[in-house]
């Protein structure tokens, strides 16, 4: 009778064991499945879908501080593309710089309006000159808010006799402004000088 009962007693307390056992390996699985589902609408929410030529293109959320310095190596190299790039036009002229002057604070006006009362544009125009500009490098320096740059760039002035190729050197800082249409980076370049601009070789045609 007793060892019968005993080995009810047994019996129950491997189920109990058993039944607990169960339970913390449910609890368990429905954790690691919680988790995983958690990670897996965190990835996905990091991809974004960009529809080109009919055609669905997948790209990468990241935070901004992982691209500040691509960004604002791209806002300096644009600034310059669209102030130095010109041709013996006035409308191409006056589109370029007006794009340009929405990149940067009044240091680029003046600058421009330096230049303009130089004659320079009306020189470019009538002298069927063309001007493009090659930037080099960009150094940056991040550890510093605003963000200081200094621009390395080749300047090339094409005449139908000659061509003149030209050193350039700018610097400014950079400082947060709000993305917009005219200002896609959302920086706006501060205290803009240029360092030197100075002739290297002039080719013959």
């Amino acid at each position: 009778m007793f060892t019968h009962l005993r080995n009810i007693e047994t019996a129950f307390s491997h189920v109990k064991r058993f039944s607990y056992l169960l339970i913390t390996g449910c609890v368990i699985i429905s954790c690691f499945a919680l988790f995983k589902s958690f990670e897996a609408t965190q990835m996905a929410s990091e991809h974004i879908y960009i529809l080109a030529n009919g055609k669905a293109l997948e790209a990468f959320a990241a935070d901004r501080k992982d691209n500040i310095p691509v960004e604002a190596r791209d806002h300096v190299k644009s600034f310059h593309q669209l102030f130095f790039n010109l041709d013996p036009d006035e409308k191409v002229i006056s589109a370029n710089i007006g794009k340009a002057l929405y990149l940067a604070d009044e240091t680029a006006k003046n600058q421009y309006n330096d230049l303009k009362e130089k004659s320079y544009f009306n020189n470019l125009i009538s002298g069927n000159i063309s001007q493009r500009v090659n930037v080099d490098s960009i150094a940056l320096d991040m550890n510093v808010y605003p963000y200081y740059f200094k621009c390395y760039a080749t300047e090339k002035l094409i005449r139908a006799t000659s061509t003149t190729d030209r050193s350039l050197i700018t610097q400014g800082y950079l400082r947060n402004v709000s993305r917009s249409d005219n200002n896609p980076h959302g920086f706006l370049i501060e205290k803009w000088e240029t360092l030197a601009n100075s002739d290297t070789t002039i080719i013959k045609k």
